[in-house]
């Protein structure tokens, strides 16, 4: 049942909420504070993991700034993972994505309406082209953006390595790194499967990493100290999730 009123609200939701956004870009409605494209991927969160039966809830939020660009780096265990950040997370948010999300059929179209930056993995020159963009958006509009250092969803719900391109473009735009662990999620729709189960999923919020005065030569350095910080808000999301129906904390 969980499944069959997700997959309604999938479809139905995307249409009516991208739609939204869509239309508000080709008349050129402009990004602002709780504007249609803050509030349009909200509620189009909360309607879907409604629908799977999910509950999210929250801690750290004190750590992200209203008023200061920051780049979120956090875990990626499943699909769920995007739903419950642009839930909770109280900030106007950018995603980096890989450019296959972009292709797919309107679900693209919303995207690039709402100002996500598109990363193409498979061409260096471009990859570093589209974190110049995000870093754009970091300086100049003082947005935060999300990204998901280890590149895809973990199959095993294991933390996998980061990769390092995230912290060059924290580096390049000097905004701090703010790291984030997403519990519960993987039990919900892990990779390769299309079964929906409800559960709880927390989501915990560090202390930002300052990158001011960082040069590349740091981006390794970087890498791994925010790895350290999201295992560490791992092993303190162990107890947030222990009761979760489906014991979905790997």
């Amino acid at each position: 049942m969980h499944a069959v009123r997700y997959l309604f609200a999938l479809v139905l939701g995307t249409v009516w909420y991208g739609s939204l956004a869509i239309v508000a870009a080709l008349f050129r409605r402009p990004h602002t504070r709780e504007g249609i494209y803050e509030r349009a991927p909200r509620a189009w969160a909360r309607l879907l993991l409604r629908s799977a039966g999910v509950t999210v809830t929250v801690e750290g939020t004190e750590h992200l700034s209203q008023t200061e660009a920051q780049v979120v780096v956090a875990n990626h265990q499943s699909w769920f993972d995007i739903l419950a950040l642009f839930l909770v997370l109280p900030v106007e948010l950018r995603f980096v994505a890989k450019k296959e999300l972009f292709a797919i059929p309107f679900f693209g179209w919303t995207l690039r309406a709402l100002g996500h930056v598109r990363l193409d993995r498979s061409n260096l020159k471009k990859a570093i082209e589209a974190y110049e963009v995000a870093s754009k958006y970091i300086r100049q509009q003082r947005l935060s953006v999300l990204v998901f250092p280890e590149g895809t969803r973990s199959r095993t719900g294991a933390l996998q390595p980061f990769k390092a391109g995230p912290f060059v473009l924290a580096i390049q735009s000097g905004a701090p790194i703010v790291p984030a662990y997403v519990a519960g999620t993987f039990g919900i729709l892990p990779k390769g499967s299309i079964r929906v189960r409800p559960s709880r999923v927390h989501v915990s919020v560090g202390p930002p990493i300052p990158t001011a005065g960082l040069t590349l030569e740091n981006r390794e350095a970087l890498r791994d100290r925010a790895r350290a910080e999201v295992a560490r808000l791992r092993a303190a999301s162990v107890d947030a999730v222990r009761d979760a129906p489906y014991g979905s904390h790997p």
